[in-house]
């Protein structure tokens, strides 16, 4: 008896819905074509990094409650399936219309009629009808509901059950069966229309996208100007309410904001004015970086450290990092670069201790809370996100 099959189970939105889902007493596989990741968890280790799951997979594993496998067959055996396929962009930042066309052809044998299917990752606007009328086009009776993740990654099995579920389903039946399931996580439900959920999710991944953008925008004003934009955050914010919403400066990547912004353009015929001037300062930041950098030093010389590769602070997701697009920059300039993550194991990296040594200059790519209590000495910090105990460096 399976209650729930997650395809792509073991990937950073998959796996902790299965584990809050198993929490809550159904019975959960996660299929996925990672034999590496699937191995780990069905061994009790979470491939990355989420709060409380360490401690809850091997819980689930010993009541049943869970397990993982690469073998598809065990969809046709669930009474709910919830696929975490998004949809990515070609090289051309369109959205890959092709990836749920793909999903009914390769799991064609696997689906049946009566089940649930769920859309939880963001899709291209009209996606979840679509599937809907594909499904009944092939001769499914299957339900069809879209409800979007809107966690943040690190903190997804803490927010799954702290923030409201939207809830979309194709007709009444999909919308109920749908609440019903999610009600078994949080007591917070908001039905939408498929159409209007899809945007709301691509609503929420812009609207932040675009709220960097302006912080970085600023930051680059001030820095040119030789002002610490970080003492015009704190004026703006301290007991401001209209203001606390503003972030910081800093890269603004990762695996969803930059590529949903993307996604909005594109259904909006290309004209989200917003979105591309986001996208042209969140992607220039690096080479501003650099730019200014090499005004201040004669990089050609030097050897350079980038200290933190992932995409956000304490996170070891290094997916569409810009500190890679950093790195890239700088190995044009500079005569040697050396990167150091301590969340992120790559054997091209060389240990924190090595690359601070070796390096003339360093610089902050992600904001691991570790170096704000690191004395870095007289070495050169470029740190644009006040996340070392000097603050931020004007350049």
């Amino acid at each position: 008896m399976v209650d729930i099959v997650i395809i792509g189970g073991c990937g950073h939105v998959g796996l902790p819905l299965g584990l809050a889902f198993a929490r809550a007493g159904k019975k959960v596989v996660a299929v996925d074509n990672s034999t590496q990741r699937v191995a780990m968890a069905n061994e009790g280790v979470m491939p990355f990094a989420d709060e409380g799951a360490d401690e809850l997979l091997p819980q689930v594993l010993a009541s049943g409650n869970f397990r993982a496998t690469t073998d598809p067959n065990v969809i046709s055996d669930a009474e709910v399936v919830i696929t975490v396929i998004g949809t990515p962009l070609d090289e051309h930042l369109n959205p890959r219309f092709e990836v749920y066309k793909d999903l009914i052809d390769e799991d064609r044998s696997h689906l049946r009629s009566g089940q649930l299917l769920i859309l939880r990752s963001t899709v291209y606007p009209g996606t979840t009808e679509r599937m809907a009328k594909a499904l009944v086009t092939e001769g499914f009776d299957i339900d069809v509901a879209f409800c979007p993740e809107r966690v943040a990654e690190g903190f997804a099995l803490k927010e799954i059950a702290a923030l409201p579920q939207i809830i979309s389903g194709c007709n009444e039946r999909a919308q109920r069966r749908a609440e019903e399931l999610f009600k078994g996580l949080t007591p917070w439900i908001i039905p939408l229309e498929p159409l209007a959920a899809e945007l709301a999710k691509l609503y929420n991944n812009s609207w932040r996208y675009i709220q960097f953008a302006v912080a970085n925008q600023f930051y680059m004003i001030a820095n040119d100007y030789g002002i610490d934009f970080y003492k015009i955050h704190q004026a703006m914010t301290d007991r401001y309410p209209r203001a606390r919403e503003f972030p910081r400066a800093g890269f603004a990547a990762g695996p969803c904001l930059f590529k949903d912004t993307m996604q909005l353009s594109c259904f909006n015929n290309n004209a989200l004015f917003l979105g591309h001037a986001a996208m042209l300062v969140n992607e220039g930041l690096p080479n501003y970086i650099v730019r200014r950098a090499r005004q201040r030093f004669d990089l050609s010389k030097m050897t350079v450290g980038i200290l933190g590769m992932t995409f956000k602070a304490d996170s070891d997701d290094g997916r569409d990092s810009l500190s890679f697009k950093l790195k890239k920059s700088l190995m044009v300039e500079c005569r040697e670069v050396l990167c150091s993550d301590p969340f992120l194991p790559d054997p091209a990296f060389t240990p924190l201790e090595e690359t601070i040594a070796r390096s003339d200059v360093l610089f902050i790519g992600a904001p691991h809370t570790m170096y704000k209590s690191m004395d870095f000495g007289s070495k050169p910090v470029i740190d644009i996100w006040n996340a070392t105990k000097n603050g931020m460096t004007i350049i």
